[in-house]
Formats: structure tokens, C-alpha cells, sequence
């Protein structure tokens, strides 16, 4: 079985020092030490990775190859460790207060935003935003990598995770489109839907099947020019005309604003759901505790 030796950082930190020096001797005086046992110590660095890293030149020594490889990385590392007093310091006058949130995709980040509203202005805030399959987001709350998760579903029953569901409300559905379609289909809608082109939310949403529903009820087989599993692109894609398109009109004024588009009607009868998943019962975090409280 191979077997690697760990690297020893004060024999690293020797040679660095002694490469920045050019020399053994004026290494020693930097760092109060005999001569011999800084090059002692900087042998055992080079035989424990197996390369010659300085050779004499002159009155002094250069890095060889392999050293300066050697030299770059003990700069990085050094370097770092020299930043770490000054980081601390900044840190504990200003401590973070940290929130990891799960955004299933497809769920409407201008939503996911107004969900968040109650500790977006939490002095000293440092909120991590993780986008990501449903699933894969679950099992990073199980092992509690994350706060929570916010999606359009329920967690699913599963002895194995110990997860909670926490509903967060919901929205009706409505539809928009910019102003050139909006003038399309304006008259006669919801039957205008038939006549201009559409775009939908992919399957993996649960509003998907809602929808779906809607246009099957109304009789209504729409031209769908794309489907998205991302809500933002969808937004994006709707705003640039390319056809008439359904989101949560909870965020109409954020969604006419900022797309430039106008609301054509309602989808009756058709809501998004969202959901907060947590792996505990009792809420310990203050900042969950208050977004769940909204």
C-alpha cells in the first residue's frame, strides 16, 4: 500500500525563507537560527518530496525547477498566512450572519427574493444561495450543509430523512406578454392563447400540470415556441417577444418593471405553491425563524 508522508510546513516555511533570502546564512539571521539546522531542515523537506530544489550558484543558491514549482506554492500558502491576523480582526468586528438556502430550479427567483424580504436588510447578513435539482438539494439539507430549501413542493415522505415542511403561501398564475403581443392577443383572450405563440414551464414544476390543465379546460391548444426549466430564462424569453408566457403575478409590479412586459390576464384558478423544507421541527436559526414567520 502507498503511502504519502505529510508535508511538513515549518521545513516548507525554511526553504521559503531561505529562497527569498538567496542563502543559507542570511536565512539563519532572519530567522534567529544556526545555519546548520536551517539546512538540515530544508534537506528533509527536499528528500521527503524527492527533488533537489536549491543548487549553489556563487556565494548564494537558486532555485532549480523543481523549486521554483516548490516556491510558487510556499508563496501562495505563506502569503495567505500572513493575510490571516488582518481576515480574524475584520471578522470579529464584523461578524456574519449566515443563512444557506436551497432554490429549487424552475422556482421564480423574483419570488424566491420577496420570500427572503424579512432578513434581506439583517445587518452583516451573508446569505448563500445554492440553485440546484430538487433532490440533490434535499439530501444537502439532510447533512445539513444548507438552512433550508424553498421550493414549489412538499417534501416527500421518507423514514431515511428527517425533513419538515413549512408552506409559505402561494400565488395566483397570471399571463404576460410585451406590448406588441399583448396587442395580439389582448382581444378574446383566453381563446387568443390558441393564436399566438406560448411559452411553458418544463414538466419538472409542479405548476406545469396546472397549467396544462387550464388550457385543456379551456379547450385551448397553444403553439408553444419553448419550454424552460428556468424561470429567469423564461422571463427573458417572453420579454424579447418570442411568445405569451405564465408567472406568479405575486411579483407583477418586480415582473412589469424589470421585463418591460404587461399583464394579458389571469390563468384562473391556477396557483404556485412554495414551500420552506428544514431538517429541524423546532427552528434554533433566528433569521429562518423570521423568514418563516412572514
Amino acid at each position: 500500500m502507498n503511502t504519502t508522508t505529510p508535508l511538513n510546513y515549518r521545513h516548507l516555511y525554511y526553504f521559503w525563507v531561505v529562497a527569498k533570502e538567496g542563502g543559507m546564512t542570511r536565512a539563519a539571521n532572519r530567522l534567529g537560527m544556526a545555519v546548520q539546522t536551517v539546512s538540515t531542515q530544508v534537506r528533509e523537506l527536499e528528500m521527503a518530496l524527492g527533488h533537489t530544489l536549491l543548487k549553489p550558484e556563487g556565494r548564494g543558491l537558486r532555485l532549480t525547477e523543481a523549486g521554483v514549482v516548490a516556491m510558487h506554492q510556499a508563496d501562495q500558502i505563506f502569503q495567505l498566512g500572513e493575510q490571516l491576523p488582518a481576515a480574524l480582526r475584520d471578522a470579529m468586528n464584523a461578524p456574519s450572519v449566515r443563512l444557506g438556502v436551497g432554490i429549487s430550479d424552475g422556482l421564480p427567483k423574483l419570488v424566491v427574493r420577496h420570500l427572503l424580504e424579512p432578513v434581506l436588510l439583517e445587518p452583516n447578513l451573508r446569505l448563500l444561495c445554492h440553485d440546484g435539482e430538487f433532490e440533490d438539494l434535499l439530501g444537502e439539507l439532510a447533512l445539513h450543509r444548507i438552512d433550508m430549501v424553498i421550493a414549489d413542493r412538499p417534501a416527500p415522505s421518507n423514514p431515511a430523512m428527517r425533513l419538515y415542511t413549512h408552506p409559505m403561501g402561494s400565488s395566483p398564475i397570471a399571463w404576460y406578454a410585451t406590448p406588441e403581443l399583448h396587442q395580439r392577443a389582448q382581444a378574446g383572450f383566453p381563446k387568443s392563447l390558441g393564436t399566438v405563440p406560448v411559452l411553458l414551464p418544463t414538466g419538472h414544476t409542479a405548476v406545469r400540470a396546472r397549467i396544462d390543465h387550464w388550457l385543456m379546460k379551456h379547450d385551448l391548444k397553444p403553439r408553444i415556441t419553448g419550454e424552460f426549466e428556468d424561470s429567469a430564462l423564461l422571463k427573458t424569453f417572453g420579454a424579447s417577444g418570442m411568445g405569451v408566457f405564465p408567472a406568479a403575478s405575486l411579483v407583477n409590479d418586480d415582473l412589469t418593471h424589470r421585463y418591460g412586459v404587461l399583464k394579458l390576464g389571469d390563468c384562473t384558478g391556477v396557483e404556485e405553491h412554495f414551500f420552506a423544507i428544514t431538517s429541524e421541527k423546532k427552528i434554533q436559526h433566528r433569521l429562518l425563524a423570521r423568514v418563516l414567520k412572514r
